[in-house]
């Protein structure tokens, strides 16, 4: 019985990775700002998106995960051999635009973190742009994952400040399997931070970079259960650390009125004299290294994006001269965006954040589709399509984040 259940752990720890790298990227600087002001503006009772969230989360990554396990090939690979290289080259396009204002988000996120302890985004930016840089040009894929795996796994600052923020773990838990009262639903605020709040969740980029990982890492069918649970526990971990982050912020700056958050920071800056000084040094590092793992993330999700879909060489295993347009395009992409937050005054920042949500959500219903529409075809998937269920249940996540994009959208026009 031991030795079974040691090869099972075994085999999980040597497929660990790409899932829980990529659900926990999802907690970036935008989405720690989103989390941020739903707590702080309503408390706890936003805290019943969490349990659609995790479910929507998982249903999408397990659809790419076995994509990539049964193929052999990336998302954007398939797409182009599916459906074109013309629709395959706007998709990378506007994939290109969609990740810059996230990088920027990113660098934000890094400059804000940082200025809390008073240095200038004049050396922040710069330096933490030169580190992501060279960890990924000059490191291989192992030791590149790993890096990414232990910065996962710091995420666990967020809980340590929600449990130092001294919720009421009684109205925080009954808030998460309740819906709010009816009142609430007339809010157009409300509902607007509701959408926000699933629809950062699950960004495009995202989708082809787990395909792309578990396709480089050489996962098969026969570790695909390893691959799956990989999937799943990177989702509830991500989503667990949500949690936290809504209830460290409802339990200090709602409690307190405190509710005007413009930037991610400025959470950890008002929770300072409201939950003391750890609450605030945690809450800080966490939004720390959440925009410094996603700046090194989200460049090297387009590269492989973009190479996989035009036919260029990619991958860190391989050294500059054999994938120049992968590299190169992955530091355009990082000078790119940590020139933007230098250059930028820091009151024009914000529109910027803003305009990377809005751009996910504009591109995400698009990427769903066609993923449906290709793990359904027996001739690619064989047994492993979609059965009757998953569809219903799919088709339903990408009909849901379809709405709520246009609700966004339609929130964003002038006078509504």
């Amino acid at each position: 019985m031991w030795k079974r259940w040691r090869i099972r752990i075994l085999m999980f720890l040597a497929v660990l990775g790409p899932g829980f790298i990529t659900a926990n990227v999802d907690n970036d600087s935008g989405g720690i700002l989103t989390y941020s002001q739903a707590g702080a503006q309503y408390g706890y009772t936003l805290l019943w998106t969490m349990l659609p969230i995790t479910i929507a989360l998982i249903v999408v990554q397990e659809m790419c995960a076995r994509m990539g396990v049964v193929t052999g090939k990336g998302l954007s690979d398939l797409i182009r051999e599916e459906f074109g290289l013309r629709l395959t080259f706007v998709l990378m396009v506007l994939l290109v635009v969609v990740n810059y204002t996230n990088v920027v988000t990113e660098f934000i996120g890094i400059a804000g973190s940082l200025h809390l302890f008073h240095v200038t985004k004049f050396v922040s930016v710069p330096l933490c742009a030169l580190l992501v840089w060279y960890m990924v040009v000059k490191g291989s894929y192992k030791s590149t994952e790993k890096i990414f795996l232990i910065a996962s796994v710091v995420y666990i600052a967020y809980i340590f400040a929600g449990v130092l923020s001294q919720p009421s773990w009684h109205d925080a838990m009954w808030a998460t399997v309740k819906l709010p009262a009816r009142s609430v639903w007339r809010d157009k605020m409300y509902m607007y931070t509701a959408i926000g709040v699933v629809g950062t969740t699950i960004a495009p980029w995202m989708q082809f970079y787990l395909q792309s990982s578990i396709v480089e890492k050489g996962i098969r069918v026969k570790d695909y259960a390893a691959s799956r649970l990989d999937v799943i526990i990177g989702s509830f971990f991500t989503d667990i650390v949500a949690w936290f982050i809504v209830v460290a912020c409802a339990a200090t700056l709602y409690v307190h009125g405190m509710g005007a958050i413009q930037v991610a920071s400025d959470a950890a800056d008002a929770m300072r004299p409201l939950a003391g000084d750890y609450a605030f040094i945690l809450f800080a590092f966490g939004l720390f290294n959440a925009s410094l793992f996603a700046a090194s993330i989200l460049p090297l999700s387009t590269a492989y994006t973009v190479c996989e879909g035009l036919g260029f060489e990619s991958g860190v295993d391989k050294n500059f001269k054999e994938a120049p347009f992968f590299y190169w395009l992955y530091t355009l992409l990082i000078v790119g965006g940590a020139a933007t937050v230098l250059l930028l005054p820091d009151a024009q920042l914000i529109n910027v954040a803003i305009l990377s949500q809005v751009l996910n959500g504009v591109l995400l219903p698009v990427v769903i589709i066609l993923m449906l529409m290709l793990i359904n075809r027996k001739d690619l998937m064989g047994e492993h399509k979609n059965s009757r269920l998953w569809n219903v249940i799919a088709w339903g996540t990408s009909i849901i984040v379809i709405g709520m994009t246009m609700v966004m959208l339609w929130g964003l026009m002038p006078g509504h």
